[in-house]
C-alpha cells in the first residue's frame, strides 16, 4: 500500500513552519494515542499514531525534510537508493515526545547543549523588627549564604591539573533515551546527573561542586506599614541553579516583636490605659501614648472600667491603605492598694454616703441585681 504524503498525514501545507508541524503532530499524537483508544478503535488509532510519528520524524529534521521535498518517500526510505543526508536518528520525534509527556515524567528544561537545566531553590529568612519599624519602614542589611566560583578549580569541580571527562553514558548530553516499542522516553542521565560530565578527581577545596559557600551582605528595604507574616522577595538571591539554570529567590518573612504598650489589629492599634478610681469618678484629662508622640483623652465624670476611647488616625498606615488606622484606648480603673488607716476611714465614710443615696451612684450594680432577681422568680 502506497504511503500517504507526510504533509497530508499531519494536515499542514508544504510551506508550514517547524512550529506548525510540531503542533500538528502533538495534536494527532494525543488524539490517536493507544491509551486514549480502546476496543474496536485501538488498532486503527495505533496505525494513525505510527503514521503521524513517521511523518513528524522526517519533517522535523531539516535535512530529512529537504530530501523528502526533493525526492519524496524515496529520499528518506533506507530501503531505496536515494537517501537524504542525515536520515538516521529520531531526535525530532524524541523532542516532541518529551514535550507531550514531559509533565508525566518530569525533569527540568533543556539548555542549549541538551543538558537538563534546573532552577535553584528558594531561600527563606526570618527577620524580626519592632512595631515602630513596621510602621515607619526601615533600611537594613542582612547576611545570607552565597555561592561563588571555586578559586582552586576555577569552577570546573576537577582537581587542578585534571579536567572533567565527557560522560560515556549520555555522550555529554546529560540525557538518556529509554525505548519500549514505539515509545521513547527521555530522562536525566543517572551517571552524570544531567551535567554531561564526569569528574574522576574532584577538587578538594569544593568537593567537586565547582563553587564554595560564602556569606554576603544584602541591602533590604522594609516598607512602611508592613505587617506580621508578610514576605519581601529578593529576586535571584536564592540558591544557584544547575547547568546554567537561574538562581532561586530569597523570601524575607517579617516577624514583629511584642510591644510593651500596643497590640496591632490590621491598621488599628489597641492599648490599655490605667485610670485611678478618683479620676474615673470625677473625670479629667489624661495623657496617652501614640506611635507619633503623646495625646490626651478627656474622661467624662463617672467613666466606667472597660470604656473605650477612639483616636482617629493614630494607628498605622498599611501597605495598601490610603489612610492610617485608629488607636483604641481601653480604660482600666484601678482599685487602690496599700491604704493607710486614714484612707480606709475616708473610704468607709464615702461608702456610707453612697449607701444612703441608694442606687443612683451604682447603675451597673442596680442592673445586675435586677437580673439576679429575675433569674430566681
Amino acid at each position: 500500500m502506497a504511503k500517504r504524503d507526510y504533509y497530508d498525514v499531519l494536515g499542514v501545507p508544504r510551506n508550514a513552519s517547524d512550529d506548525d508541524i510540531k503542533k500538528a503532530y502533538r495534536k494527532l499524537a494525543m488524539k490517536h494515542h493507544p491509551d486514549r483508544n480502546q476496543g474496536d478503535k485501538a488498532k486503527a488509532a495505533e496505525e494513525r499514531f505510527k503514521e503521524a510519528k513517521e511523518a513528524y520524524e522526517m519533517l522535523s529534521e531539516p535535512q530529512k525534510r529537504a530530501a523528502y521535498d526533493q525526492f519524496g518517500h524515496a529520499g528518506v526510505d533506507p530501503n531505496m537508493g536515494a537517501r537524504g543526508p542525515g536520515a538516521e536518528g529520531f531526535g525530532g520525534f524524541a523532542e516532541a515526545f518529551g514535550d507531550i509527556f514531559g509533565d508525566i515524567f518530569g525533569g527540568g528544561r533543556r539548555g542549549g547543549g541538551g543538558q537538563q537545566v534546573y532552577r535553584g531553590n528558594d531561600l527563606s529568612y526570618a527577620m524580626e523588627i519592632t512595631l515602630e519599624e513596621a510602621a515607619r519602614g526601615k533600611d537594613t542589611q542582612i547576611r545570607i549564604p552565597s555561592w561563588d566560583s571555586c578559586d582552586t578549580c576555577h569552577g570546573s569541580g576537577a582537581k587542578p591539573g585534571t579536567s572533567p571527562k565527557t560522560c560515556s553514558t549520555c555522550s555529554g548530553s546529560g540525557q538518556v533515551h529509554l525505548r519500549q516499542g514505539f515509545f521513547s522516553i527521555q530522562q536525566t542521565c543517572p551517571h552524570c546527573r544531567g551535567t554531561g560530565k564526569i569528574i574522576a578527581e574532584p577538587c578538594t577545596a569544593c568537593s567537586g561542586a565547582g563553587r564554595i559557600k560564602r556569606q554576603k551582605t544584602l541591602e533590604v528595604k522594609i516598607p512602611a506599614g508592613i505587617n506580621e507574616g508578610m514576605r519581601i522577595r529578593s529576586a535571584g538571591n536564592g540558591e544557584p541553579g544547575s547547568n546554567g539554570g537561574p538562581n532561586g529567590d530569597l523570601y524575607i518573612e517579617i516577624r514583629i516583636k511584642q510591644h510593651e504598650i500596643f497590640e496591632r489589629d490590621g491598621d488599628d492599634l489597641h492599648c490599655t490605659v490605667p485610670v485611678s478610681l478618683t479620676t474615673a469618678a470625677l473625670g479629667g484629662s489624661i495623657g496617652v501614648p501614640t506611635l507619633g508622640g503623646n495625646a490626651e483623652i478627656d474622661l467624662p465624670e463617672g467613666t466606667q472600667h472597660g470604656k473605650t476611647f477612639r483616636l482617629r488616625g493614630k494607628g498605622i498606615k498599611g501597605l495598601r491603605s490610603s489612610y492610617p488606622g485608629d488607636l483604641y484606648c481601653h480604660v482600666a480603673v484601678e482599685t487602690p492598694v496599700k491604704l493607710t488607716e486614714h484612707q480606709r476611714k475616708l473610704l468607709r465614710d464615702l461608702d456610707d454616703s453612697f449607701r444612703k443615696a441608694g442606687d443612683r451612684h451604682s447603675p451597673n450594680a442596680k442592673s445586675w441585681t435586677d437580673r439576679v432577681k429575675d433569674l430566681f422568680k
